[in-house]
């Protein structure tokens, strides 16, 4: 079996915490239970572009059990769980191409090694599987054809497949999962919100209470962030370009400013925006000596690391995943984890309980391609709301949790016009 891992030795921890994992994910669970019995993706080869971590490797055992063939590289350098990786390859017979820490030619080798394998499903975290495979015409060609279908876990990645679509380019059909609302509504709010506190907490060991802790981007895992933040004492500060998203947040009780106004006055700055550049010279410039940046975006472009680069006369690495900048004037700046997502470089990212549902998504979305991709255009499509509504619906039995039901007359209500008051 081909793979590329840091070290096979590492196998029995990353079995120890794969089972750890497994315990929070009764949705998934329940899912590889029946993949094991139907066997609904015999004969499909999936390729996976997906953070490495031991929540993942539950997932790939699930697609497993469903009869799927899995390949795994990083979508990100510096996510991979060493440990889980080796485990993947050595207990599950997983060939995973991933290695914390590795360089650009090395994350895009990997990522062409997945692709080697002539996939039929693509499963992408940031959408640099699809874009590979778009990019190379030559291999585009070959195994378009071989392509039923993809999906894609984030909002950067479904930005870059709706750019695609929009073009026309798209050469499959993609469901985005990210979308779903039992994906993003706590995936992203709740397990971004966690993580990312919990990374630049084991990154600096930095108190959050009394700090001004500025959020750029109040999306859906910006609110997860600001509300943890706040809970942990933090005076949030807001930043955003959308008005309606802006208005939310003040509603919420943030204050909300330009970058350039809150940049002198911020502790620690955290993007998430899913954009390019949002931290640039101008704002590092004007902040205090001391300052922290980081990113919980998918991509490290948020942060201008060049331009800090560029107005800096040296930097050092003064602890792990912290990059002390010296700027021409004698203030430092503070980049967390290169500019890449602070929640998976220097912690774990989400807790397994959030990426049940995130998977459950995977997994059956990967069974609603099996069977209807003849009838899917070359299109990015929502998760179908009876999957939707059946996660959440096993997450809250898995919970111990019940809801009421309609009644007949209420049933009738809902669907009647003409009843008033």
């Amino acid at each position: 079996m081909d793979y590329d891992i840091k070290d096979i030795k590492l196998a029995r921890k990353g079995k120890l915490r794969i089972e750890w994992a497994q315990r929070d994910m009764p949705v998934l669970k329940l899912i590889a239970k029946r993949f094991n019995k139907q066997k609904p993706l015999k004969g499909i080869k999936i390729g996976c572009c997906l953070h490495v971590t031991t929540e993942t490797a539950n997932l790939a055992s699930a697609l497993k059990a469903g009869g799927a063939e899995v390949f795994i590289c990083a979508s990100n350098p510096l996510s991979t769980q060493d440990d889980a990786a080796a485990c993947l390859v050595k207990d599950f017979r997983i060939p995973v191409f991933a290695i914390k820490g590795e360089d650009t030619q090395k994350y895009y080798n990997h990522i062409n090694s997945v692709l080697n394998s002539k996939p039929n499903i693509t499963m992408d975290d940031g959408a640099d599987l699809v874009s590979t495979l778009h990019k190379e015409s030559a291999r585009s060609k070959i195994q378009g054809a071989n392509i039923i279908g993809g999906t894609e876990e984030t909002t950067t990645g479904v930005i870059r497949l709706r750019a695609l679509e929009k073009q026309g380019k798209l050469k499959y059909p993609i469901i985005a999962v990210n979308d779903a609302m039992t994906k993003h509504f706590f995936d992203n709010r709740y397990g971004t919100g966690q993580s990312t506190i919990d990374g630049i907490v084991r990154s600096t060991n930095k108190l959050i209470a009394g700090s001004n802790f500025v959020i750029c981007g109040y999306g859906w895992c910006g609110r997860g962030v600001a509300m943890r933040a706040k809970g942990m004492g933090a005076k949030v500060i807001v930043t955003e370009v959308d008005p309606l998203k802006a208005i939310e947040a003040v509603c919420d009780g943030y204050q909300v400013m330009p970058l350039k106004k809150c940049a002198p006055i911020g502790d620690i700055f955290v993007t998430v925006t899913g954009d390019i550049n949002v931290i640039r010279e101008e704002h590092f410039k004007k902040m205090k000596d001391g300052a922290i940046v980081c990113n919980s975006g998918h991509f490290n472009v948020e942060i201008d690391i060049p331009a800090l680069k560029k107005i800096s006369r040296c930097h050092r690495f003064i602890r792990d995943f912290v990059e002390e900048y010296v700027l021409k004037t004698g203030k430092k700046i503070f980049l967390l984890a290169e500019g890449r997502l602070i929640n998976l470089a220097s912690a774990e990212g989400h807790p397994a309980s959030v990426m049940d549902m995130s998977f459950a998504n995977q997994a059956l979305s990967c069974e609603y391609i099996v069977k209807h991709y003849k009838k899917l255009a070359r299109k990015v499509y929502n998760v179908p709301l009876d999957i939707d509504e059946k996660i959440a619906a096993l997450k809250l039995k898995s919970l111990g949790i019940a809801i009421d039901v309609l009644t007949a007359e209420q049933e009738k209500y809902l669907s009647s016009w003409q009843m008033g008051t």
